[in-house]
């Protein structure tokens, strides 16, 4: 009985091209019960076969939770970093899986001709799978074999089927461990996020609000590149402009030497330094050959940012439009890193087929009479060979955009064979004054490649060079320009290509999927220039990442599993171990993330809820000086629209500005915070309160927790006493005056005193008792001390006169008062820690104040 070959490619347009070839145009189809079954008959193993050729879409198997953990109202997200998944039909209406079970009943071998990347090895496996229960293994060995190809031509095709390997089980498992990280990653913040904000704010559509392990650092280049404008200052310079007018009345402008200066006052001196002379004086004339390099051979993501930068159109787009031409055969496969070709890679008779061709045959024959010129030597990948055309075509063979990528393929592979572009560049210099200018332009040798590449061509105004002599002079004309440095502009998708390559983010595959992924779901639009600005929602969901974690958007994280992947495809690391360490880390950090999303929250409160709209303006920024609103709905916060940055606030109290005085670490304003004339208060700084300065004050500490050594406001310096009833000390609220207070930086113990005195300030020196000496000053008709004296300096807590003016509020002598000897941190000579408790003053004053 004569033996059948199932072979199974990853497309159905691809399986159609593949048995013309294998059969030389001799097959007969027939519609199999999912997809079109391709038959002939041949030799395989020495001995006749059937071959049937058929293909499946893509995966035939994904990865999902099983059912029950795909209700997100019943299942808890931190759950899916553990729970079981399993293998589900990818397209369950064409039931691929038992089509190719069906198929393979009474085959004797199966021959894989998927895509030569990772994704078509791990399919490879699944069809494996497929059909393991029913392929007929009559035969010896491994009846299962893998075609390696780079395009579909005769020549390729056969060559494969003469040199059959076998599938990569690594490369499968390290798409599998991929396909695993991103599923439980992906979901289980995606989900959290989308349940905590839906429905929440009117403006948001919050119908799903994803994130991704390579999609969120993605978006993360992109937002970078918005703060960096948005935080750039303007700087001023200016710039002598001058030209010399040729006998020929021809202006020609000139370069200044120094080409920009930031004084004015300087740069004026140099005007009129140049003002003063009455002519430009010739002083030199210099040639120098220089090189446009031609290109190196095309990979893919040389190609993805030349269809963003240079042919208008999206990566995902361009890859979409070379994978249907390599499928039809025009150019080899579209997915490679290598930008160096192989040394058996046929040029010349590559380059001849284009000859005939209308639009650039002329150049094509020119370089066939001068001969190939040898490419520049490239990165070799090791995977497949560089994109080159496979077959000519013409124009009227595609629509529009399909022509213009071909045609770049084209043109591409012709420059990489041609000739460097080469020019004299000439350079003219003058002196005028103690000043020098300089005028240089370009004088063609040779096109080169630029003539098959034209858009990389000299720009034709460069290539009249002006003749002089040395020591002429001729008139000019000086002027003095004002300038201002610009911002970056917004990154551009090739830019974007760039900085996900170099940062390991995604894959020649993926890449276009992410950059995709992000303009989809409205994170960022696609401006004049395929320039990516940033939505609202792209901006907040950054910013609120960094303020809880910032490894959650930058690409460290992701680069360094992308190296773990690779090493499972090389075979070099365990798939179990990457999987369950990764799994760990990410669950670690979606716990940190659920217990901090207020502070996200806080972003999407400002951004999208009428909340952001209300409020009053308060404090100016520390940072770019503009005044914030202070938002007093719980949770109470401040916001810099200028910065986009929210602030948190002490709660439940009121906020007010402070006398405009400024922190001495950040130039921020500082506000009072108090819950009433009679209760809590104390002076913060909005950034300190949220940003700690020093290692011992915990967020969302005031003035009164810090440590800053000579700060008028800091506890360093306001710092009376140990409190009686906790850990904390007694800090005098310089904010309170004329209803001047001590307050435990730690509980709610108030004590007031000096009620209507002028001033108080907490002295250097000491009592016995272990408190910092207080100095009081009264205005002369308000004097409360004894014998109408207008200041005195004691101790609250001992001093006889100072007794009758402190109250203390919430004072409950419960306990013993320890007696400590360490010293208040503040002053010049004074070791850093907390104040001395004093000794049984403090406990009696405590007693009495009840």
């Amino acid at each position: 009985m004569k033996k059948s070959v199932l072979m199974v490619a990853e497309k159905p347009s691809l399986a159609t091209s593949l048995a013309n070839i294998l059969s030389n145009g001799k097959c007969s189809t027939r519609k199999g019960s999912s997809q079109t079954v391709h038959e002939w008959s041949g030799s395989f193993q020495n001995e006749p076969v059937t071959f049937k050729m058929t293909s499946v879409c893509g995966h035939v198997m994904t990865l999902d939770f099983i059912g029950k953990y795909n209700n997100w109202d019943r299942v808890d997200p931190v759950d899916l970093f553990s729970c079981d998944t399993e293998k589900k039909e990818a397209t369950p209406k064409l039931k691929i899986p038992s089509f190719l079970a069906q198929e393979a009943k009474s085959c004797d071998y199966l021959v894989l001709w998927l895509d030569c990347d990772k994704e078509g090895e791990n399919i490879c496996f699944e069809v494996i799978h497929a059909v393991k229960h029913t392929l007929h293994r009559s035969t010896s060995g491994d009846p299962i074999y893998r075609a390696k190809f780079s395009a579909i031509t005769d020549k390729d095709i056969k060559a494969a089927m003469a040199n059959l390997g076998r599938p990569n089980e690594n490369e499968a498992r390290s798409v599998d461990a991929r396909q695993e990280l991103d599923l439980r990653i992906g979901c289980a913040f995606t989900r959290f996020q989308t349940k905590f904000f839906q429905g929440k704010y009117g403006d948001l559509d919050a119908s799903l609000i994803s994130y991704g392990p390579c999609q969120t650092p993605t978006l993360g280049f992109c937002v970078k590149r918005h703060d960096e404008i948005q935080t750039f200052k303007p700087e001023c310079y200016w710039v002598l402009q001058a030209s010399i007018v040729t006998a020929e009345n021809r202006e020609i402008p000139l370069n200044w030497e120094r080409v920009r200066c930031f004084e004015k006052d300087i740069a004026n001196m140099f005007l009129q330094n140049v003002k003063e002379q009455p002519f430009a004086r010739v002083v030199g004339t210099s040639h120098k050959d220089g090189v446009k390099q031609r290109p190196k051979a095309l990979n893919t993501v040389e190609l993805m940012r030349v269809g963003s930068s240079g042919l208008g159109m999206g990566p995902h787009h361009v890859m979409q439009i070379a994978e249907k031409l390599y499928t039809q055969g025009y150019i080899s496969y579209p997915r490679t890193e290598t930008t160096h070709y192989p040394t058996n890679f046929d040029l010349h008779g590559t380059l001849s087929q284009l000859a005939p061709s209308h639009e650039w045959g002329t150049e094509v024959a020119q370089i066939l009479k001068d001969g190939l010129n040898q490419p520049l030597k490239g990165h070799d990948a090791g995977d497949h060979p560089p994109i080159t055309p496979m077959r000519l075509a013409s124009r009227n063979e595609f629509d529009s955009d399909s022509w213009k990528v071909y045609d770049y393929i084209v043109r591409h592979f012709i420059a990489t064979i041609s000739r460097d572009c080469k020019f004299i560049t000439t350079t003219i210099r003058f002196t005028i004054g103690t000043e020098n200018f300089s005028t240089s332009s370009k004088t063609l040798v040779s096109p080169g490649y630029t003539a098959i590449m034209h858009w990389q061509a000299l720009p034709k105004n460069e290539l009249a060079a002006p003749q002089f002599d040395v020591d002429e002079e001729l008139p000019f004309q000086v002027r003095l320009v004002e300038c201002q440095t610009g911002p970056p502009e917004h990154l551009t998708e090739s830019e974007l290509i760039t900085l996900m390559e170099k940062h390991g983010i995604g894959t020649d595959a993926s890449i276009p999927v992410h950059i995709n992924n992000i303009c989809q779901r409205n994170y960022v639009s696609v401006n004049s220039g395929r320039r990516l600005v940033p939505t609202t929602l792209g901006i907040v969901l950054v910013h609120g990442y960094q303020k809880i974690d910032p490894e959650l958007v930058l690409p460290t994280m992701r680069s360094a599993v992308e190296k773990q992947l690779t090493l499972i495809a090389q075979g070099k690391a365990d798939f179990d171990s990457v999987l369950r360490h990764t799994v760990e880390i990410f669950k670690l950090k979606f716990l940190y993330f659920v217990k901090n999303i207020e502070g996200m929250d806080q972003l999407f409160e400002v951004s999208f809820s009428p909340l952001a709209a209300s409020g009053k303006a308060q404090s100016r920024c520390g940072k770019c000086r503009r005044y914030m609103k202070c938002i007093m709905s719980k949770p109470s916060r401040l916001h810099c629209s200028q910065c986009d940055e929210t602030y948190s606030l002490p709660q439940n109290g009121n906020i007010r500005s402070y006398k405009e005085l400024k922190c001495p670490l950040d130039e921020f304003e500082l506000l009072t915070w108090s819950t009433g004339a009679r209760g809590k208060s104390f002076p913060l700084c909005p950034y300190c309160y949220n940003h700690p300065p020093f290692r011992d004050m915990k967020k969302g500490s005031g003035c009164n927790s810090c440590t800053h050594p000579n700060c008028m406001h800091s506890f360093a310096v306001n710092g009376i006493s140990a409190c009686v009833e906790c850990e904390g000390v007694l800090v005098l609220d310089p904010s309170s005056g004329p209803k001047w207070k001590m307050v435990c930086n730690k509980c709610d113990v108030i004590i007031h005193l000096f009620d209507e005195a002028h001033k108080v300030t907490v002295e250097e020196s000491t009592c016995e008792c272990g408190a910092q000496m207080v100095t009081v000053e009264y205005k002369p008709d308000k004097s409360k001390l004894s014998n109408g004296a207008t200041e005195m300096t004691g101790c609250v807590f001992c001093t006889p006169e100072f007794l009758l003016l402190v109250e203390k509020h919430r004072a409950v002598a419960s306990r013993p008062v320890a007696i400590g000897k360490s010293t208040r941190g503040r002053g010049r000579a004074r070791a850093k820690g907390k104040p001395r408790q004093p000794k049984d003053k403090m406990a009696q004053l405590a007693a009495y104040f009840v």
